[in-house]
């Protein structure tokens, strides 16, 4: 039988494994807050067990954990041939979402798809389709976006045509982290940075008519500026974060020991999720969370690094910006640094479309991580020189010993 060569195997990277257990992580500690801040308020309005958003999001993370897993394994190749199709789907979606009897308004905003527990967010899904667009098209034409007519056409008119049918469902939030995703890959890909700053500069522009056009944003911002004039308000919501924030001290008051979660707190278990982490954890918990975002986002960008080409490079640029964005956004909310959003924590929050958005990233990341390892593996396998068949040294040893000898006495009796 034919011996057969053993390629090398090579360990997975140190940000592969990282990131799948930072992530982990996270949803156990998303697990446990969504019941801790909804189980009692649910218990007191509708009765019941409590359990309902505890059994939604361990149904939808399961579902997630399964799509985060194709991604890992099949995603990139699959992804980069449907991208297109994502995106034109995307459009459409946003497109019908501000249709009256489509889309469902929550909470002032027309960001949902039909009415029910799990509509999906459309939004949600064109910040993936653009990232997955943005790599393809900066990665195949990188001498084109080193004008400023190159890099808006058609990469500025695509990605401002998301956020401006993002913005007026009203969705500032989400606006806010697509221009952020596009502007880091942006910026990998080599566009010059005045560039970036033209269109920083337009863009604010837009953002202030838009603020003098709607009364609730001018409200919106003034309570940002002092939240406390308007505690009754707009700035309720603001004021009573920092309240439940302020109450947890170093080690908080104890898993399911909030009290502005039950009485005061609006939107508990989404977008404020932090503020019950620092109430019953304390500062203790809502450091661990942000150092578990800052592994996956060391993990991100340490993949954009070791990437063997600009495709993969740019691809988990923008994965890694989507969920550093926007857990940094959220971040700033909830410690009141910025205006309301309504952007949620990922992986900790409760929000079906965008959970599995997020692990369906986390799980393209792996899969440029595992096409890393196989690159080097190869590498590594071709510099390795072959091991010669022991016949043939044998052999060799023992024809030239004797040759060599041989001559050598030849020469000596000769002389």
């Amino acid at each position: 039988m034919k011996r057969r060569d053993r390629v090398p195997t090579q360990p997975r990277p140190i940000e592969h494994r990282v990131l799948i257990t930072a992530t982990l992580c996270l949803i156990a500690i998303g697990a446990v807050m969504v019941y801790s801040a909804s189980s009692a308020r649910n218990l007191l309005e509708a009765g019941g067990s409590g359990t309902g958003y505890l059994i939604r999001y361990v149904g939808l993370g399961l579902i997630a954990l399964a799509g985060m897993h194709i991604m890992a394994r099949h995603g990139v190749e699959l992804l980069r041939r449907l991208t297109p199709l994502l995106l034109l789907g995307s459009f459409a979606a946003l497109v019908l979402v501000l249709i009256p009897g489509i889309g469902t308004e929550v909470n002032g905003a027309r960001s949902w798809l039909g009415p029910g527990i799990f509509s999906p967010q459309p939004s949600e899904l064109m910040k993936l389709a653009l990232i997955l667009y943005c790599a393809q098209f900066l990665a195949a034409h990188p001498r084109r976006i080193q004008t400023f007519r190159g890099m808006m056409s058609p990469v500025g008119y695509v990605a401002g045509a998301a956020a401006f049918l993002v913005i007026i469902e009203p969705d500032t939030g989400t606006t806010i982290v697509i221009v952020g995703i596009v502007a880091s890959m942006l910026i990998v890909a080599g566009v010059p940075i005045r560039y970036l700053g033209y269109c920083a500069a337009i863009g604010l522009v837009l953002l202030l008519i838009l603020v003098l056009l709607q009364p609730y944003q001018q409200d919106r911002l003034t309570s940002f500026i002092d939240p406390w004039a308007a505690k009754s308000g707009e700035g309720f919501q603001s004021v009573q974060g920092q309240i439940a924030l302020g109450s947890g001290g170093l080690f908080g008051v104890g898993i399911g020991q909030s009290v502005q979660k039950v009485f005061y707190l609006p939107e508990a278990h989404t977008d404020f999720i932090l503020a019950v982490i620092g109430e019953e954890l304390g500062l203790v918990g809502v450091s661990v969370v942000i150092a578990l975002f800052g592994l996956i986002v060391w993990s991100g960008l340490r993949i954009a690094r070791s990437a063997r080409d600009q495709y993969a490079k740019l691809l988990a640029t923008g994965l890694t910006a989507l969920i550093a964005c926007q857990a940094l956004l959220n971040i700033f909310v909830v410690l009141g640094m910025a205006p309301l959003t309504g952007v949620p924590l990922p992986f900790v929050s409760y929000g079906p479309t965008n959970l599995i958005v997020i692990l369906a990233a986390v799980g393209l990341l792996l899969n440029l991580a595992d096409r890393n390892r196989a690159y080097m593996r190869l590498v590594d396998t071709d510099r390795e020189p072959r091991e010669r068949p022991v016949a043939d040294r044998d052999r060799r040893r023992r024809d030239g010993g004797p040759r060599r000898a041989g001559a050598g006495s030849r020469r000596r009796a000769a002389g």
